[in-house]
C-alpha cells in the first residue's frame, strides 16, 4: 500500500486492495527516512492509518523495513560532521529505532522486514553504512533487537536476486549463524521482481528448495512482472539505479499486443503454480502494488516508461491471469 491509499484518497486501489486481498505491506511509510527523518522525531502517522486499515479489513499484517541502506535517515550512521559515527552509537540508534517502532506495534503488526538488501549477488556484503562500521554484525544485532521488541513477531531477511548461488549461499549462511546464536529468523524474504527472461523458473525453485531446507519459510514479498524489454545490466530492484529513456525500450505506450499480452500471463502463471506447488512453506505472496498505473515499474529502472507488471490493469479491471490463479488455487485445494 502507498500513501494515496494508506490515507483513504485512491479509493479505486483500495476497493481492489479489499475486495482481492487478506494481506498488506507499505511502501515506504515504516522505512526510517519516513518514520524517523531527524534522531528522536518520529512521524508514525501513515504507519497507524495502515495498521488500522489492517486490522478493520482483517488482514494480515506485515511491515518493511527496519534497516536498510537506502531510504535511510541521513543522521542515522553519521555526526554532525558527517564521518561514521562509532560501533556504540550506531547500535545505540538502531537499537532504539528498531524498539520504538516495533515496540509500538507490538502484537498487531505480525512480521518484520528487519533487514533488507544487505547482500550482494557474489555472496559479499553491501558495502553499506551499516557494514562499515559494525562489518557482518549488524545483521545479527538488528533481529536481536527486533525480537525483544515483540517477541512474538516473525522476522524475516528481504532481498532481490535471491537465485543467485553466491547471493543464496549467503542468505543460507545466515540463516545458519542467526539459528546457531538462538537469534529468531522465521522467513526468506524472496523480492519478485522478475522480467520476461529472468530469472528462470527452474533457478526460483531451486532457491525456493534451498531456503526451505535451510529450515526457514519463504515469502514472495515484492512481486511484480515487467512486461518491458529491459536495459542491459545485473537485473534486480536497487532503487539507485537510473537509465536514459530510449524509446525501444517503452514499446507499449498505446497498449500491449494480444500476443505479448498472453506471453506474460502464461509467464506469472507459472510462478503461481510454483507458489501453489509449494504452499506448505510460501506464506505469503505480497504484490508490489494494487494495480499498474501506481507502480513503481513505471519508473524503474528508467524513469517515464509504461509498464504493466500487477495482476489490475490502469481501469482497475482484473486481467486474465486472475481467474487463472484462482483457477489454480481451487485445483490445487481438491
Amino acid at each position: 500500500m502507498d500513501a494515496q491509499q494508506i490515507r483513504g484518497y485512491d479509493t479505486a486501489n483500495i476497493h481492489i486492495i479489499k475486495r482481492n486481498f487478506n494481506a498488506i505491506a507499505p511502501g515506504n511509510c515504516l522505512k526510517s527516512a519516513i518514520v524517523q527523518p531527524r534522531e528522536g522525531e518520529f512521524h508514525f502517522e501513515d504507519a497507524d492509518k495502515f495498521v488500522e486499515f489492517g486490522e478493520k479489513n482483517g488482514m494480515w499484517i506485515t511491515a518493511h523495513c527496519l534497516i536498510w541502506h537506502s531510504q535511510l535517515s541521513k543522521w542515522f550512521c553519521v555526526d554532525e560532521k558527517g564521518e561514521n559515527v562509532s560501533p556504540d552509537i550506531l547500535k545505540a540508534r538502531m537499537k532504539k529505532h528498531i524498539s520504538t517502532v516495533v515496540g509500538r506495534y507490538k502484537g498487531r503488526i505480525k512480521g518484520w522486514d528487519v533487514v533488507n538488501e544487505a547482500i550482494m549477488e557474489d555472496g559479499s556484503y553491501r558495502n553499506s553504512k551499516f557494514y562499515q562500521i559494525l562489518g557482518e554484525e549488524y545483521i545479527p544485532l538488528a533481529f536481536q533487537y527486533a525480537h525483544e521488541a515483540d517477541p512474538d513477531a516473525e522476522l524475516f531477511y528481504n532481498d532481490y536476486n535471491e537465485w543467485y548461488p553466491g547471493k543464496r549461499a549467503a542468505i543460507i549462511k545466515l540463516i545458519k549463524t542467526l539459528r546457531e546464536r538462538g537469534i529468531r529468523i522465521d522467513a526468506i524474504g524472496m523480492q519478485g521482481h522478475i522480467n520476461m527472461g529472468f530469472p528462470s523458473l527452474k533457478d526460483y525453485e531451486s532457491a525456493i528448495k534451498d531456503y526451505i531446507a535451510a529450515g526457514v519459510k519463504v515469502m514472495i514479498t515484492e512481486l511484480d512482472l515487467s512486461i518491458l524489454p529491459s536495459p542491459k545490466w545485473g537485473g534486480g530492484a536497487d532503487v539507485a539505479t537510473n537509465f536514459e529513456y530510449q524509446k525501444q525500450l517503452d514499446p507499449y505506450v498505446e497498449g500491449v499486443p494480444d500476443s505479448v499480452s498472453m506471453a506474460w500471463t502464461n509467464r506469472l502463471a507459472g510462478f503461481f503454480r510454483l507458489f501453489l506447488q509449494y504452499s506448505g512453506k510460501i506464506s505469503r505472496v505480497t504484490m508490489w502494488g494494487a494495480s499498474d498505473g501506481v507502480s513503481w515499474k513505471n519508473d524503474f529502472p528508467i524513469h517515464g516508461r509504461t509498464d504493466y507488471p500487477l495482476l489490475f490493469d490502469r481501469n482497475h479491471q482484473a486481467k486474465p491471469v486472475v481467474a487463472e490463479i484462482i483457477k489454480l488455487a481451487n485445483a490445487d485445494t481438491k
